[in-house]
């Protein structure tokens, strides 16, 4: 049933000020239609759309194929080190505006490197619009390198080749694009170097793929987190042994319902995953192609019946499975329950 407090202004405010942290965040699919546009006329760049509106047109996905059509298109408006800092600062602004205080970014450097962007090009962009924004808007940020996994191991390996002299500017390694048929085993000796470099170790899993997916991901992978893994609740035992690891899923609602993973918000097991004791996060993965950034998908649970506690719980367990310090993971749980107090009302319904 609909919570009756979801469209409430004062519930709308509450969740977009939460104090959240945004794990699942593709920071090329933050790429806003009118920024591709104008990167591409910088770029002098001719994308095969007549006009806004038309490009807008486009952003009607069937699955998760037909949408990573549109999004290796327009990754290649993205060419310097200005174009990766404005996209960068683009997506803070707005995840200041919903209460994030912590972020750990995808990218995606084949698909730069392909289009003839070096590597510290990419990252300089990167970094720089992290570090702006860090003073600007307060939040934290870290880069994660994701491998694509439908092209061939050699050049994941070949990626780490390219990016280890900046190893010590990323925090992780992820592993995305199309799910089914592209299991994680075969990429357990690059995230065997991966972690020798010192990079935490996460991967898509169980989105479209089954839930043996998430089990070679954690089997294989060694991952500590699992992004997506809303098929882990189709094994009981698979959704066990997250629980009992202290697994964290970052899952993303409005991505699941774009891409017709589930017909509704409301088919999502988040409920009945966080009470067999998985931890759950909510995040927006491509919030630009999908209709919303992270306070939008807490904002879409809400009207689909979760409750104000079940959302805290969601956004307490976001701050505690960063991969930040222990000091400042302790500094946003405290701004966490400052935020509690304040809304101690809303949580009480």
């Amino acid at each position: 049933m609909m919570n009756a407090a979801a469209s409430d202004s004062t519930t709308i405010q509450a969740l977009r000020d939460m104090p959240k942290a945004e794990l699942h965040l593709h920071i090329e699919g933050s790429l806003e239609p009118e920024l591709a546009l104008r990167l591409a006329a910088r770029n002098h760049i001719e994308l095969p759309y007549r006009d806004l509106d038309d490009l807008k047109r486009q952003y009607a996905f069937e699955n998760l194929p037909s949408f990573l059509d549109l999004y290796y298109r327009l990754m290649t408006v993205l060419r310097s080190r200005e174009d990766f800092r404005d996209l960068m600062l683009a997506y803070l602004e707005r995840a200041h505006a919903d209460g994030v205080r912590r972020a750990e970014i995808f990218f995606d450097p084949q698909v730069h490197m392909d289009n003839g962007c070096g590597i510290d090009t990419v990252m300089d962009g990167l970094l720089e619009g992290l570090a702006i924004g860090r003073e600007r808007y307060g939040i934290r940020g870290d880069l994660i390198v994701c491998m694509l996994r439908d092209r061939p191991v050699e050049s994941a390996m070949a990626t780490l080749d390219a990016v280890e002299h900046r190893a010590g500017d990323l925090i992780g390694i992820g592993l995305d694009s199309a799910e089914v048929g592209y299991p994680p085993e075969p990429f357990a000796e690059v995230y065997a170097r991966a972690a020798a470099m010192g990079l935490h170790r996460v991967a898509h899993a169980g989105e479209e793929g089954s839930a043996a997916y998430v089990t070679g991901a954690l089997d294989a992978l060694h991952v500590e987190r699992v992004d997506h893994g809303i098929h882990s609740a189709d094994d009981p035992a698979v959704t066990r042994r997250l629980a009992d690891g202290g697994v964290a899923l970052t899952c993303c609602p409005l991505s699941n319902l774009r891409l017709n993973v589930v017909g509704d918000v409301r088919d999502l097991p988040l409920r009945e995953l966080a009470r067999a004791g998985v931890r759950i996060t909510v995040n927006s993965d491509d919030p630009a192609y999908f209709g919303g950034y992270i306070a939008d998908n807490y904002i879409a649970l809400a009207e689909a019946g979760y409750t104000m506690p079940e959302l805290a719980e969601f956004a307490r367990q976001s701050l505690l499975a960063t991969f930040d310090t222990p000091e400042n993971q302790s500094a946003d749980l405290a701004a966490w329950e400052a935020w509690r107090r304040r809304y101690g009302s809303l949580l009480l319904q």
